[in-house]
């Protein structure tokens, strides 16, 4: 069965999936967004399936933080992402 995201990805052939997860090795900040990019993001109990991660790997991001401390919450870790990337693309026209 595919994941829902795979799902998209099929809709969406060109575009641009970023996973984020604390398992990846890129840094979000060391990424360029365009637009019409998709930023991808788990439950925050279980975070996405390693399965998908590992097929997408090279598009995995995370946000760093120290060893001994806890993920964000899921609302926190969007926020930084997503604004990382509007402010990449000049907050497309946003006031």
């Amino acid at each position: 069965m595919a994941h829902p995201v795979e799902e998209l990805q099929a809709l969406y052939p060109d575009a641009r999936f970023f996973y984020a997860s604390t398992h990846a090795e890129n840094r979000y900040t060391d990424t360029v967004f365009r637009d019409g990019d998709f930023l991808v993001f788990g439950k925050e109990t279980a975070g996405l399936p390693k399965d998908l991660l590992r097929k997408n790997a090279d598009s995995a991001i995370r946000i760093p933080m120290g060893e001994s401390q806890r993920s964000l919450n899921l609302s926190n870790s969007v926020a930084i992402v997503l604004y990382e990337a509007l402010r990449q693309n000049n907050f497309l026209d946003l006031i």
